[in-house]
């Protein structure tokens, strides 16, 4: 077989085969979830992976309340804001920040984990992340997800 006939193929917004995945947040510690969570949503799960264009899938994140994390993370891990005023500094631990929305946790982590510009932020339009076992997305017809390599 002639090796100059294969062709690399780019994967665009027009061809890409995005799918619906289910991923349970309580299977798993928030860094190793969030780490899987953004390799599916910018598609280096695939064979078609092609790394300037959004051929990810669209990642539905259940049980949020049921998040656990390891060591003493839930007090020591601290979220720091800034209004962009003198004396604005806001800072929450892990705990209350969880208390308080659970779902942006989540978010947070991946967010971290994804590239920097328009194709990260374009990405992350692709996460949904719901508190309980329940979720609005039925009619795409998401599939379960096992996450591996954990």
């Amino acid at each position: 077989m002639d090796h100059l006939s294969f062709k690399t193929v780019s994967v665009n917004k027009a061809n890409a085969d995005k799918a619906w995945v289910v991923v349970d947040a309580s299977v798993a510690p928030l860094g190793r979830l969030a780490s899987q969570i953004a390799n599916m949503l910018r598609g280096k799960h695939k064979p078609s992976f092609t790394p300037n264009s959004d051929c990810g899938d669209n990642v539905i994140v259940l049980n949020a309340d049921k998040l656990y994390v390891t060591g003493k993370k839930l007090t020591d891990k601290i979220y720091i804001t800034h209004s962009g005023y003198p004396g604005g500094q806001k800072r929450i631990n892990l705990r209350d920040k969880k208390a308080k929305d659970s779902t942006r946790v989540i978010e947070h982590a991946v967010k971290g984990m994804l590239q920097g510009n328009k194709l990260g932020a374009e990405q992350f339009r692709n996460l949904y992340v719901y508190k309980g076992d329940q979720h609005p997305h039925e009619a795409q017809q998401p599939k379960a997800v096992e996450l591996t390599n954990l």
